[in-house]
């Protein structure tokens, strides 16, 4: 049986523009669905070039285990040396924020000041000491799309939250409080990368909230934002990125097995370049993509994926050859 591209994913929503992009090209390819299954660790996994799309919001379509069973599939994968794209290293800087964090002020890219906690009764404590009661993002570790991602102006309104019935707790018990970061205009930047390499940035309008995946069946609330006038674009493409940023990005992927993400950085007013999350399941807006003339090309998302899994899958037969 020839290598295939293996698909690791736990959410079909997501599934079409790639499976567009692989079949455009012809590229054999099959998904595994990691919400439950049958793995014989003493048998060779299928040949192949294996990319994991795991979710750190898996928990939040009810795929509560989803992330744990990956990180052992994969574990199995490695261990009989297949091809994978987004490997180990990779799952587990997607389900932790504060790991992400770590490693990315290893590299000399700056986060935001960032504070975590566990147990909901530290909170309001912790909001306190270190950010005098004033204004504060709340958000999960383990989070996924902006989910669970909370501005609270004053402390009052964080103590309303904390001790009400709509308070969530974070799925691995870890929050974290946030400096709240105030940007000249109300965007951030989500930077793409494939195969360890930039390919395009999108300006993306926060006006309307924190939730943030671009992919056109992601809906959009408001997060506990000041709802302000619709944006023409939520989505835009943008000429590129800073290259100091983009350079530190790329060697910060590399060192973390890192090949395809968005990696999403916003500027304050003394003009700090903020990096605040990396997305190793990264989505694509289709219209964005459309309107910059990328669609059903290797500029796209998708396409440069297709591209770059086309090329891995046929070096991995011409070696097996």
């Amino acid at each position: 049986m020839l290598p295939r591209i293996h698909i690791l994913h736990e959410n079909p929503a997501w599934l079409p523009p790639l499976a567009e992009a692989f079949d455009r090209r012809g590229l054999p390819w099959t998904e595994w669905f990691l919400d439950a299954g049958i793995f014989d660790l003493s048998a060779p996994p299928p040949e192949g070039a294996f990319y994991n799309r795991m979710s750190a919001s898996s928990h939040t379509r009810d795929h509560r285990f989803s992330a744990e069973l990956t990180a052992a599939v994969l574990a199995w994968l490695t261990r009989w040396g297949r091809r994978v794209v987004n490997g180990p290293a990779a799952l587990d800087l997607e389900i932790s924020k504060a790991r992400q964090y770590a490693a990315l002020e290893q590299y000399g890219i700056d986060t935001p000041r960032t504070v975590l906690v566990a147990g909901r009764a530290r909170i309001l404590a912790a909001a306190e000491q270190h950010f005098g009661g004033g204004p504060v993002i709340l958000k999960p570790n383990r989070g996924g799309k902006g989910l669970g991602v909370r501005l609270f102006h004053t402390g009052a309104a964080l103590s309303a939250y904390v001790q009400s019935e709509d308070y969530e707790p974070p799925v691995d018990g870890l929050h974290l409080l946030q400096e709240y970061v105030r940007a000249p205009h109300p965007v951030i930047t989500r930077s793409e990368f494939v195969g360890g390499r930039f390919l395009y940035a999108v300006e993306v309008d926060t006006t309307q909230g924190f939730e943030l995946c671009p992919a056109d069946v992601c809906a959009i609330g408001d997060a506990n934002c000041p709802v302000g006038e619709a944006p023409a674009h939520k989505f835009q493409i943008v000429p590129g990125m800073p290259d100091g940023l983009r350079s530190r990005i790329e060697r910060f992927l590399a060192g973390n097995d890192i090949e395809v993400a968005g990696v999403e950085f916003i500027t304050d007013g003394a003009g700090r370049l903020l990096v605040y999350d990396v997305n190793t399941n990264t989505n694509y807006n289709p219209e964005a993509e459309a309107r910059d003339c990328r669609t059903g090309t290797v500029r796209s998302g998708p396409g440069a994926i297709a591209q770059f899994l086309g090329a891995e899958l046929e070096r991995l037969y011409a070696r097996a050859a």
